[in-house]
């Protein structure tokens, strides 16, 4: 399955972010005001004045695999929860394979415990690894729930859960959390699984109806 993403909701604007800085002298908008809340915002953002850009926010549902969880948790953002596996099993083994791994061949032939562990592909052999472990982590609950309780178990046969299963989580930035997001991980430096979760993000963020960010992001890349 591959890892997607849904703007559930966003609060705020331009008008918004210029608002919030105009608060220290006066925050009333006339129509002079508003034609240069795009130049206020530019300025903003290049002179470092990055306060006013935390009154909006973005907010998103992803559907993501493990090690990209791990990088949205390393940013400074305004809220993140997710499935956990250790207040619930998780029933729904979702996991996600790389596409650039089809067809790379692989010559492993090697038998295990559980059965035989044959692939031709990478992609084949990440596969039949991630439902080895989503065999074992449902059948290691069954069988430590009865000497440990079902809290324990829970949270620790999780261990055979792989780094490409997939979770949902609910995750909110403001603007200036988002920016940073976007400057590190919208990159050609960074992982393509969390690179195309933020360029996805950045996308639906560009294609709001009426575009209520347009200075703020065009601030950002120039």
């Amino acid at each position: 399955m591959n890892n997607s993403v849904e703007l559930l909701g966003y609060y705020g604007s331009d008008e918004t972010i210029a608002c919030s800085a105009w608060t220290s002298t006066s925050r009333e908008l006339t129509e002079g005001k508003r034609a240069r809340i795009e130049k206020l915002i530019r300025m903003l953002w290049r002179q470092g004045h990055e306060t006013p850009f935390e009154k909006a926010t973005v907010h998103f549902l992803v559907n993501t695999d493990i090690a990209s969880h791990i990088h949205l948790l390393k940013h400074r953002m305004s809220s993140l929860n997710a499935e956990s596996a250790r207040y619930k099993e998780l029933k729904e083994d979702k996991y996600y394979i790389p596409e650039d791994w089809v067809g790379i061949d692989t010559d492993i032939d090697y038998r295990v415990d559980c059965g035989q562990f044959t692939a031709g592909s990478w992609a084949d052999a990440l596969e039949e690894y991630t439902e080895l472990g989503n065999l074992l982590y449902h059948k290691c609950i069954a069988d430590l729930e009865p000497v440990l309780g079902r809290k324990r178990a829970k949270e620790s046969a999780r261990f055979f859960k792989t780094y490409n299963s997939q979770i949902q989580a609910d995750v909110m930035f403001n603007m200036r959390s988002f920016a940073n997001f976007q400057k590190l991980r919208n990159s050609e430096h960074s992982q393509l699984e969390i690179r195309e979760i933020a360029g996805i993000m950045l996308e639906l963020v560009k294609n709001i109806d009426g575009n209520p960010f347009k200075h703020t992001l065009s601030a950002w890349e120039n």
